[in-house]
């Protein structure tokens, strides 16, 4: 029987949420990951509007980092890098396009093939989202340590079943051990 007041919270996504989990209640990481996920996105967003953007979307991350790398790309070779199909980065690709951060052309050699390049508005947003991603990323590094981020990088690799996204995933690097984080780690007493 449950306390009084005791009752069940809604969280990000609809995932019930009890307020105090009852002993020997089974583990629920999809549950974990969804809220996490969720935060994260909501946190990236606060992160770029601070650098002036208010028109960040989730996706927007991976693929502007992506175009970031490269100065020109064809629309048939983003699907791949990011997990997602051709229709899906065209998709991407366009609503970049409608907020003015890509532009796309025919390639001159081939018109088979369309070309996307970042514009100077869209080269400064990914430089903001760049930003942003790493300060998210050093903020949790300095938050949890190296090895524990480690730990947790190689249980979200396991989590993922699927080859596409395995194969995405395994171009992701591991967490750095070159990090803020790791000085600390370095600098912390030890028992023993």
């Amino acid at each position: 029987m449950k306390k009084p007041g005791a009752g069940v919270a809604t969280g990000p996504g609809g995932l019930a949420d009890e307020t105090r989990p009852e002993q020997g209640a089974p583990y629920l990481f999809g549950d974990l990951l969804a809220l996490a996920r969720a935060d994260w996105v909501r946190r990236m967003a606060g992160a770029v509007a601070e650098r002036g953007y208010r028109d960040y979307r989730p996706s927007d991350a991976a693929l502007m980092r992506l175009l970031l790398r490269r100065s020109t790309i064809a629309i048939s070779r983003i699907g791949s890098p990011l997990g997602v199909t051709r229709q899906a980065a065209r998709k991407l690709v366009d609503g970049l396009e409608q907020r003015g951060y890509a532009s796309e052309a025919r390639d001159q050699h081939d018109a088979r093939s369309v070309k996307v390049t970042l514009t100077p508005a869209g080269e400064a947003y990914a430089r903001a989202v760049v930003a942003a991603v790493e300060a998210l990323n050093r903020e949790l590094a300095e938050r949890v340590g190296v090895a524990e981020l480690a730990v947790a990088d190689a249980v979200l690799r396991a989590t993922i079943l699927d080859e596409g996204a395995r194969v995405v995933a395994a171009r992701i690097p591991p967490p750095s051990h070159g990090s803020k984080a790791r000085e600390r780690m370095r600098d912390k007493p030890t028992n023993g």
